[in-house]
């Protein structure tokens, strides 16, 4: 009766991934193609580097403006009035913050000096704006998820980004094409001399995320002018050191493209052109994830909503091993057909853009292991162990910047993904060999190695063969053998449990 149980856990958490992943995953998708477009419409590296900086900084701050509480918001909503809650963060994160975002404006001058962004502090402004409204969203969108409402989920993720293109291609295709042929136009008032046009994605990206809080007006307007001080004093405790792990976190993924620029040693010129590089790599490997963060947006309040259950540990085990599975697969679609992104960028003039595209495999495993952390992070979100979690980021921070700062000047590309790799694997080792003593879960350890070794061997097969007969048929061919190897040796391992998946 368990195993059935566990079955049909699993069978749900599958379908409340489609409902919240899929138009994240879309939405995501349409932003990173949007990103991928960067090399059609800047030739040279450097001149993104300063966008690369930029949204390396958000990160940053999404952490420091919503310190936990979506997380919180899941882990108190099963014990508490969810009204009185909920009204009681969103007005503690209005007033955050409108105090966070007067800080950083009075701050945008010595911000931009900072980030050597020139006279640009145009971009910290548009930077605060998109910062600002994500935070108001955040509760918002937790209280979707939480009352399972995944259609106007769905219309806001979806509306934020397709308003982000339609900004950035009719200002940045459109209207330049239309002033090329109509030089009196006044349009060109949009078009400062001095403006790299980088900013037109900052600016889309600002509509795009209002126009999503507008449709979450509803979602706003049964907030209640009620603060619950008792309440929130709780939840702080329990939410603090999320801000810790989501700092660390952040740091962990951040750093090396907010460091790239200042720690190698080159002339600012190639040191912006390179950081210009590496954001583009880590945008190509950004396809895992993806879809580790469309399963998160399904598993964390699935893992709240199912910890009381007797076959608790049994489902987190299971979803472990289906995840890894879909990870590596991707990590295969990437690593064994990476040299098309190649040919793609050679074939349009943008040769410069792929002189680090050997890192992307590696960046690619590092997100696995990072996949492989968040679910194992449960274990301390569900024993109020969130403090333990923190220690364990910041270790994986500490190992980021000292690799960080002594890999980068000495290999480059490489050191920065080195740095990536040794930081997540860390984390999740420690994260499983600390949890199993505090929250046990059978997680099948030896098939998981066995997936990971057996798709970073056959990655490390294809580059052996293909370096001994460099042609593309060739290259292709033996790419799409060892994908098949590899879904043969899935479906030999799992036959038997996918037979009772499909009974039960």
């Amino acid at each position: 009766m368990q195993n059935i149980l566990a079955v049909s856990g699993i069978k749900k958490l599958a379908g409340q991934t489609l409902w919240y992943g899929l138009p994240g995953v879309t939405s995501r998708f349409l932003g990173y193609l949007m990103n991928l477009s960067l090399p059609l419409i800047f030739k040279e590296p450097a001149i993104t580097a300063d966008l690369t900086l930029v949204y390396a900084t958000v990160a940053f701050l999404n952490i420091i403006f919503t310190y936990g509480l979506e997380t919180a918001y899941f882990r108190f909503s099963s014990t508490e009035d969810r009204g009185r809650l909920y009204s009681t963060l969103s007005l503690a994160l209005l007033f955050s913050t409108l105090l966070f975002s007067a800080i950083l404006w009075a701050l945008q001058d010595q911000l931009a000096a900072w980030g050597r962004l020139g006279n640009h502090t145009e971009y910290i402004r548009w930077m605060i704006g998109i910062v600002g409204i994500d935070a108001l969203s955040t509760l918002a969108f937790a209280k979707l998820r939480q009352e399972d409402r995944p259609r106007r989920y769905a219309v806001a993720r979806m509306a934020s980004v397709l308003v982000n293109i339609v900004v950035v291609l009719v200002f940045l295709g459109i209207i330049p094409r239309y002033l090329h042929t109509h030089p009196q136009s006044s349009l060109h008032i949009l078009y400062p001399s001095q403006e790299s046009g980088i900013v037109w994605f900052l600016i889309g990206n600002f509509f795009g995320s209002l126009f999503s809080l507008l449709l979450l007006s509803k979602e706003w307007m049964s907030i209640r002018f009620y603060f619950d001080a008792i309440l929130f004093k709780r939840v702080m405790h329990y939410a603090w050191p999320l801000v810790l792990v989501g700092m660390g976190g952040i740091a962990n993924d951040m750093l090396s493209r907010l460091l790239y620029q200042f720690v190698v040693d080159l002339p600012a010129e190639e040191a912006k052109h390179q950081l210009g590089v590496f954001g583009n790599i880590v945008r190509l490997s950004i396809v895992i994830t993806i879809a580790i963060q469309a399963f998160r947006m399904a598993a964390e309040p699935f893992f709240f909503n199912r910890s009381q259950t007797a076959d608790a540990q049994k489902t987190y085990a299971r979803i472990m091993n289906y995840f890894v599975i879909i990870c590596c697969i991707l990590f295969l679609g990437l690593s064994l057909y990476i040299d098309l992104i190649k040919w793609f960028f050679e074939a349009i003039d943008r040769a410069r853009w792929t002189e680090g595209l050997y890192a992307v495999p590696l960046i690619a495993m590092a997100n696995i292991f990072l996949g492989i952390y968040y679910n194992l992070s449960i274990w301390y979100k569900l024993t109020n162990n969130n403090f333990t979690g923190a220690l364990i980021t910041i270790g994986g921070t500490i190992i980021t910047i000292l690799l960080t700062t002594s890999l980068i000047p000495l290999l480059g590309y490489l050191g920065a993904a080195l740095a990536s790799f040794c930081c997540y694997l860390f984390m999740m080792t420690s994260s499983y060999v600390i949890g199993q003593k505090h929250y046990p879960v059978p997680y099948p350890v030896k098939k998981i190695v066995f997936y990971l070794t057996l798709a970073a061997g056959l990655y490390g097969l294809h580059r052996w063969l293909i370096d001994l007969v460099e042609h593309p048929a060739v290259n292709m061919g033996l790419a799409t053998a060892l994908m098949a190897v590899f879904l043969y040796a899935v479906q030999r391992q799992e036959q038997f449990r996918w037979a009772r998946v499909n009974k039960a």
